[in-house]
């Protein structure tokens, strides 16, 4: 029962999180509606299952079994998610829309913040981001501009880099090369 509510616990701090930075970001609705199916049946009892706290249940999952059917089910209803967006058969990803990039971002700085506590620096987001650009293919325009976004996390900071207008730019220079 224990792991249960400090599941609970996590889920709904990092909810809030992704909420807040994605209001600030333009996109409150997006931060509103983030994670619902972590409610799910198959993703809850999965994650409180193996959690353990200091990562993601899903990545002690995979280490036991080899695979997560909660991360299977989280991809497939999430599209702020990089794999919802890849296509298998043509072995690409399409253009990310934008709220959904936004939101993308959003959730991996809620999410290190959330797992790594005080220790907590921006630098932990662009070095998680560039551990994954290695195992997911991921569209080279849309790896550029997360790259960028937390490239100037680090340099610039939260209130510069987090807000409608400088992800828009940004977006629009990178993405639509306008």
């Amino acid at each position: 029962m224990k792991k249960f509510f400090k599941h609970l616990s996590l889920v709904l701090k990092h909810k809030a999180m992704v909420f807040k930075l994605c209001r600030t970001c333009g996109i409150a609705w997006r931060g509103f509606w983030h994670d619902t199916s972590k409610f799910s049946f198959v993703e809850f009892w999965e994650s409180v299952k193996y959690f353990e706290g200091n990562r993601s249940p899903l990545d002690a999952c995979r280490q036991a079994n080899g695979y997560s059917k909660a991360w299977l089910h989280h991809k497939g209803k999430n599209k702020h998610h990089l794999e919802y967006w890849f296509d298998f058969e043509n072995k690409t990803q399409a253009i990310i829309p934008y709220k959904y990039v936004v939101e993308c971002i959003c959730d991996k700085i809620a999410a290190t913040k959330c797992y790594k506590g005080k220790t907590y620096k921006p630098e932990m987001v662009l070095d998680h981001w560039q551990r994954i650009g290695s195992k997911v293919p991921i569209n080279e325009k849309i790896n550029q501009y997360i790259t960028t976004v937390f490239t100037d996390l680090i340099n610039l900071g939260e209130n510069s880099v987090l807000n409608k207008k400088y992800l828009q730019t940004k977006y629009k220079q990178i993405v639509d090369n306008k």
